[in-house]
């Protein structure tokens, strides 16, 4: 009886436990928005990939040069209606001062990927939780633009029939532009809508700024997307309402991603959250029976 009544005792812990309900386990769905350690071989197969397709996609974007030339010639009247029509004045007066020129067209075709590059370098080390998210916005940004240069089709100002721009590459004969000189047939020049040189420079811009805390770093972070945009003018490669287009996509980027992760990317936690285990219930050891 005394065995009885202990098995008794002992017995409600045990169904207490097994009846305790377990702790929810993580859905997919949630486990695909919770940050993770980004992995640096996946980082760089992921964004060499990513960029190896957003090349041939845009550049598989028929060049519809009676179309691109067409939309550019109304975009430019609807600028002038707007009173914001004065790219040729930037580029014609940039153009006269040679060494200033020059380098912007180095500028041009260096700095986007150089600067882009290195923030994402700087996110992996120093703020891995809020890295993919980050990430995630620059892709969605860049996928967006694919679908612009598919959609409306467009000729930068250089090319601009009766518009007077200089093609400050070919006239400095600099290596500035994938669409100009020797390297024309290599790209598609009729993707001018949206500029990610704008897309891309501001998403830096606005990372360092609202993630870095050395002053000087946040000045210049202002400083990179506004000097982009004069680049872009003086080097006749894009109207200001291109420029717009890429904000545009940046804002779709980040739109989602607020959507996706709940929260905006730079106010997610810098490191990466340790994962939840369920703790287990530690029982006493039983105690032996009489007989």
């Amino acid at each position: 009886m005394g065995g009885s009544t202990v098995t008794t005792l002992d017995g409600p812990d045990e169904a207490t436990t097994s009846l305790r309900p377990k702790p929810p386990q993580p859905g997919v769905l949630r486990g695909l928005r919770t940050p993770r350690k980004p992995q640096l071989w996946f980082e760089i197969l992921l964004i060499g990939l990513s960029y190896w397709t957003y090349s041939m996609v845009r550049n598989a974007v028929p060049e519809q040069r009676a179309q691109a030339l067409s939309n550019a010639k109304v975009l430019w009247h609807l600028e002038q209606h707007l009173g914001i029509a004065f790219e040729q004045s930037v580029n014609h007066a940039l153009n006269s001062v040679t060494w200033l020129i020059v380098g912007m067209n180095y500028y041009y075709a260096t700095l986007h990927f150089v600067m882009t590059l290195g923030v994402l370098v700087w996110l992996f080390r120093r703020h891995p939780g809020r890295y993919a998210a980050c990430r995630t916005v620059l892709f969605l940004t860049t996928g967006v633009a694919l679908a612009g240069y598919y959609l409306l089709p467009l000729a930068p100002p250089r090319l601009m029939t009766g518009g007077h721009f200089i093609d400050t590459v070919l006239v400095h004969r600099t290596w500035g532009s994938m669409a100009s000189g020797d390297l024309k047939n290599m790209s598609n020049q009729y993707a001018a809508m949206p500029s990610m040189h704008i897309g891309w420079s501001l998403w830096c811009g606005l990372t360092l700024f609202a993630l870095s805390r050395v002053p000087w770093v946040r000045v210049l972070a202002l400083v990179y997307p506004a000097l982009t945009l004069v680049v872009i003018v003086a080097t006749a490669n894009h109207f200001w309402l291109d420029a717009a287009g890429g904000m545009v996509c940046l804002a779709f980027g980040f739109a989602v991603a607020r959507l996706w992760y709940g929260a905006l990317p730079y106010r997610l936690p810098r490191e990466v959250p340790a994962p939840v285990t369920p703790r287990r219930r530690v029982l006493p050891p039983r105690r032996g029976h009489d007989g």
